[in-house]
């Protein structure tokens, strides 16, 4: 298929299954009850858990019966802790149940708590004590007597006697495919986040697919460290890693060792590492004394994937590479490269849409599909389009139009083959003297830097230009002395001088979100507030440019 314009026809596949969570389950459990279906991967051998596909059929029961002792069918139930196995038993529970889980990352604080447990309008709470040296139950005091619909919280001490409540004659409510299942929050790059309703069906399908294009194997084993709040953790990789009848193997937090250790002892296969996990892994000692022949293939995505990472990737793992690309409105990936990809399209696109669903660009002001090669917004149409955001019905409308079309809000170009290319977001536009620049363009190429480990590119504003273009930058060598001048004179020999960055900021680390994506918003409240000033330039003058610099 050669296409003309911008537009991917849904694609037909082996097909959408119209399944929930606990049929993908109770299907392991059915084909093969005595194969491991759980880990729980804490660093202390002598601490992990294992749990068969039968034992964890049988605890997600338990579980769900306690739950409905408490609690009715579509209630919100909120989980704010790490990573752990009883995260997921619970995520398989809520689910079984007929409920909706709200994953809360346990880094956050009062104000990020209740502002979450307030606007999902949570009627439970699941919460571990402490994280990373927090008081996590003092927190929680803080916020507790504003939320009244809050009726029910359990702390992880009261756990176990929580699941002994359940009356053993608890009957499961009947769940559709549709139904929801989890309130999925957005990673907030641009401010507060909203959140996406998602139900069983999406989840399920898509999951299973970008598992199919990873080169899904039997056995299959997915080290995870992902934040299971996350799509990445709590969608992508738990659901196809059931859908596979796989092994799944839960960290609770991302650290070096601890990823290569576990991926030597259960032989993962597979794993989905957002690019700063990969770095940390390639350069950790361990790296060379550990076993890793049994990683077939790697998946990466949520911020930009260097090609140079990819390269080495594939030679030092011996593996195989995919790049994922989506977001949490459309209960995850959108499009995904096969391993069967060439080098140059794994390093420069992020593939073909997934299977049954929709993909157009069009322009942003018209609506118009754009013909291949132009650049526009990316939007989708299926089965995977959330069901809304919660309670925000002009939110809801101006994400998805009357047509089902959501617009994701990334700016692509795709080619006559269907392989996009993602560009930028279009919030994150500059207008610097009347023309658009897009900072993605910009930032691939300073990655190419080799002095260069985390750039982001923004708009700073300016009286004469409206905006300047900033680059605020973290340098592979924390101690070293950066020279902006340097910098810009190297960009500036590979780039229009308009699209060069007049303004250099250094900082030693970056505002992130859980999923490894760099907050801007905050970036541009520490530059409006002082705290991240521009580097001077060898000649004292940073920000000016001349006129002439609009059409070189």
């Amino acid at each position: 298929m050669s296409l003309q314009m911008s537009y991917w026809p849904a694609a037909t596949s082996t097909g959408i299954r119209d399944i929930t969570f606990s049929d993908l389950l109770r299907e392991g459990a059915a084909t093969v009850p005595d194969r491991i279906a759980l880990v729980d991967g804490v660093a202390d051998p002598a601490d992990r858990r294992e749990w068969t596909y039968r034992q964890l059929l049988a605890d997600t029961e338990s579980t769900a019966r306690a739950l409905l002792t408490h609690f009715s069918p579509g209630d919100r139930i909120a989980v704010w802790a790490p990573n752990s196995a009883d995260w997921v038993i619970l995520h398989q529970a809520i689910a079984m149940a007929g409920m909706v889980l709200v994953g809360i990352n346990p880094a956050y604080r009062a104000h990020e708590l209740e502002y979450i447990l307030r606007q999902s309008k949570a009627a439970g709470l699941f919460f571990r004590e402490s994280y990373r040296g927090a008081d996590l139950s003092a927190i929680l005091d803080e916020v507790r007597q504003t939320l009244p619909g809050l009726h029910t919280v359990v702390s992880g001490s009261e756990w176990a006697e929580f699941v002994r409540t359940g009356d053993p004659n608890a009957q499961f409510p009947a769940v559709s495919p549709t139904d929801a299942v989890q309130l999925q929050y957005t990673s907030g790059t641009t401010g507060f986040p909203k959140g996406a309703l998602l139900h069983h069906k999406g989840l399920a399908n898509e999951a299973a697919f970008v598992f199919e294009r990873a080169g899904r194997t039997d056995p299959l084993v997915c080290v995870n460290a992902m934040p299971m709040y996350h799509i990445g953790g709590g969608g992508v990789t738990e659901l196809g890693t059931f859908a596979a009848h796989g092994t799944y193997v839960i960290l609770p937090a991302f650290e070096p060792a601890t990823m290569l250790e576990m991926i030597e002892t259960y032989r993962g296969t597979h794993s989905l590492m957002v690019p700063t996990m990969l770095i940390a892994l390639l350069d950790h000692p361990d790296r060379h004394t550990r076993d890793l022949s049994s990683i077939h293939t790697v998946m990466s995505g949520a911020a930009a994937v260097p090609e140079a990472l990819v390269d080495r990737v594939t030679h030092d793992f011996d593996c195989h590479f995919t790049i994922l690309f989506g977001q949490s409105e459309m209960h995850g990936v959108i499009s995904q490269t096969r391993i069967t990809d060439t080098v140059e399209d794994q390093a420069t696109t992020v593939g073909q849409p997934l299977p049954e669903l929709e993909v157009k660009i069009v322009d942003p002001f018209s609506g118009e599909i754009v013909p291949v090669g132009e650049q526009g917004e990316v939007c989708c149409r299926g089965y995977q389009v959330m069901l809304g955001y919660s309670d925000m019905p002009d939110e809801t409308a101006a994400t998805i139009d009357a047509d089902g079309w959501l617009r994701m809000g990334d700016l692509g170009v795709m080619d006559s083959r269907g392989f996009l290319k993602i560009t930028g977001r279009l919030k994150e536009m500059i207008i610097r003297g009347g023309l658009n620049i897009y900072p993605r363009e910009i930032e691939e190429l300073l990655y190419r830097h080799p002095a260069v480990a985390e750039v982001a590119v923004l708009g700073v504003p300016d009286e004469k230009w409206g905006e300047q273009i900033g680059a605020v930058v973290r340098m592979k060598d924390p101690d070293g002395v950066p020279d902006a001048a340097e910098l810009k004179s190297w960009l500036r020999e590979r780039l229009a001088a308009h699209k060069t960055p007049a303004l250099w900021y250094f900082t030693r680390s970056l505002p992130m979100t859980p999923s490894g994506k760099i907050q801007k918003f905050r970036v541009q409240e520490q530059i409006a507030a002082g705290t991240l000033t521009a580097a001077p330039m060898v000649d004292g003058n940073a920000a000016e440019q001349s006129s002439a610099d609009l059409v070189s």
